[in-house]
């Protein structure tokens, strides 16, 4: 499979949220870059398609997200701009 990403993702494994009209779930952020991300979550059918992805480390950082794909419990992510 041909890599189509502009920036390589780093692997992080660290504990973050999915956030989406008030409710929070836990995820995991598999690995980040400038572009997006990877989680992985419980139950994906719960993650709305697009939602904010805070950092548990850091609460202050926050990206707006769009789901690209979901495969079982894990969802690849671009970053958007807020409209």
């Amino acid at each position: 499979m041909d890599e189509k990403r502009r920036h390589p993702r780093t692997e992080v494994n660290e504990p973050g949220y999915v956030s989406s009209g008030g409710s929070v779930m836990h995820c995991t952020i598999v690995n980040i870059s400038p572009e997006g991300a990877a989680i992985e979550v419980e139950n994906s059918a719960f993650v709305p398609h697009r939602f904010r992805l805070v950092m548990a480390k850091d609460a202050s950082v926050v990206y707006e997200c769009q789901v690209v794909w979901s495969k079982k419990t894990r969802i690849g992510l671009s970053f958007v701009t807020p409209t």
